[in-house]
């Protein structure tokens, strides 16, 4: 696990230093003025905004952003008037965060870690976690299920974002270069068990993090199991240019959990 996170940190950091993929595009200041007026939007998946009213009010909110670094949604929390605490594997990711707070006036902690070890944080530290598309980066979800239940109050919200589990059936590289839709792999997937060694450094290379996809039973029941209610689901498609299974069907999901009084 330890050789998980040091690859995907250096995955996050090389693609934030190359500045090339849309999650490490800093927020403008402009974004940051709106939502100071209370003018604002995030996403959990790659495009769908998330409903207003799942957030509640924000102002004085502990909030946590859960492996959501990258000088987005955590710099716009904090200017809605959360009190954001954003946690990260990547360093360089944080330090966007950092970027966005140091040049807008914004108060954001910044913490480095693994989002299945929470244990920095007392019981009941929070009050919402939002949660992006990032736990395809971890090989097994439900420790950061229960973490998140543990650190939330009685009434807490978590936020959470995640791939669709088939999208990891088909040999992705193969479609784009002409190949067709046909299932390769067994589900759950996982790189480390479907790539070489060369294969491997290749992807970290090119700032490309190693991916575990979890079933439904993971994701969703994970919740429930961890003793979370479920309160909300939508689903969300990507664009033509990321995937060309987009066409097909939703490649992503979102849940609203609330944690019980």
């Amino acid at each position: 696990m330890d050789d998980i996170l040091t690859m995907n940190r250096q995955a996050w950091n090389n693609q934030a230093s190359q500045g090339k993929s849309p999650w490490v595009q800093i927020v403008d200041a402009q974004t940051i003025a709106a939502a100071r007026l209370g003018n604002w939007s995030v996403i959990l998946t790659p495009t769908k905004a998330v409903p207003a009213d799942w957030f509640g009010d924000l102002s004085g909110c502990r909030l946590l952003a859960l492996a959501s670094g990258g000088g987005q949604q955590a710099p716009v929390f904090a200017a809605a008037g959360a009190l954001v605490t954003s946690f990260d594997n990547s360093d360089a990711q944080l330090d966007k965060d950092g970027q966005v707070a140091r040049r807008e006036g914004l108060s954001i902690i910044l913490e480095q870690g693994d989002m299945a070890d929470l244990s920095r944080f007392t019981d009941a530290s929070f009050d919402l976690i939002f949660h992006p598309v990032s736990n395809v980066f971890v090989p097994d979800v439900k420790p950061v299920w229960r973490e998140c239940y543990r650190v939330l109050k009685p009434g807490g919200r978590l936020l959470s974002g995640f791939m669709n589990p088939c999208f990891y059936l088909f040999d992705h590289e193969d479609i784009e270069n002409g190949g067709q839709f046909i299932a390769r792999f067994k589900l759950p997937y996982n790189d480390p068990d479907h790539l070489s060694a060369t294969q491997m450094e290749t992807r970290m290379r090119a700032g490309e993090a190693i991916e575990f996809s979890h079933s439904l039973d993971d994701q969703i029941g994970g919740q429930l199991d961890a003793g979370f209610l479920l309160k909300g689901f939508f689903e969300d498609c990507w664009v033509n240019e990321a995937t060309p299974l987009n066409e097909l069907m939703p490649t992503s999901m979102a849940t609203l959990s609330i944690k019980p009084s």
